[in-house]
């Protein structure tokens, strides 16, 4: 397993990914740290008959999901990957979209522990996260720096088939373009989660839209986010 890739050639849509990657059709599926859905929604839309339990840690965003009314065959939940409220041996596969940073360091191996868990024998683990590299990183590490927990989340699926209960059956890299109108819409959609709080001095947000303005065009700022996807296989 590698924990960087670069000259990455490939530049699409993860959708492309994971949809090339595994047969989902007629499978029950499970999305951990499902954010605002959009990657739900894709993945329930397309194909026949998939089944998706997508949960999310954040109330606020778990909420605003709770409100969706046009996906019925997704379930949303309030949980995370620490504590999956799932029966053992039930999904398919299980998704992680650039989640598993997001865990705490020392839940990381309970979490891949959990999925395990929840997989059927020879089922799933699709885990996509941020390569450490890249425009946008230089932008982001400004407010956020995730290279410990970046790391520490390779370590601990480098851990998982080093121990057996995961076999690495692919590594994908690839990258995927972000657009941003202007500064605004980078600062809503990046700054203004509601998962973290960031609490940025007025000195501070400024050093970051100078950097963000480095790469702002008429027709906006374009990033290609390198991006490294493990598909692991339980055991």
């Amino acid at each position: 397993m590698k924990l960087i890739e670069h000259n990455i050639e490939r530049t699409c849509q993860e959708h492309d990914v994971y949809e090339k990657a595994l047969s989902l059709d007629g499978k029950h599926l499970l999305e951990l740290g499902c954010g605002e859905a959009s990657i739900s929604r894709a993945i329930a839309t397309t194909g026949e008959k998939r089944t998706l339990i997508a949960m999310e840690v954040d109330q606020i965003q778990h909420n605003k999901n709770k409100q969706i009314t046009d996906l019925p065959n997704v379930h949303f939940e309030l949980a995370g990957g620490q504590n999956i409220p799932e029966e053992d041996d039930c999904f398919d596969a299980v998704f992680m979209f650039k989640s598993l940073h997001h865990v705490p360091i020392d839940q990381m191996d309970n979490t891949l522990n959990e999925i395990h868990r929840v997989l059927k024998p020879n089922g799933l683990a699709y885990i996509s996260e941020p390569v450490f590299a890249g425009e946008f990183n230089e932008v982001l590490r400004l407010f956020h720096d995730e290279e410990i927990v970046r790391k520490a989340a390779f370590d601990a699926l480098k851990k998982s088939v080093d121990e057996g209960k995961f076999t690495s059956k692919e590594q994908i890299f690839f990258n995927t373009p972000r657009h941003y109108a202007d500064f605004d819409a980078f600062e809503n959609r990046t700054i203004n989660v509601t998962h973290t709080d960031h609490q940025l001095s007025k000195e501070h947000l400024r050093q970051i839209q100078e950097k963000f303005s480095q790469y702002l065009s008429a027709d906006g700022a374009d990033f290609l986010t390198p991006t490294r996807v493990d598909l692991l296989q339980a055991n």
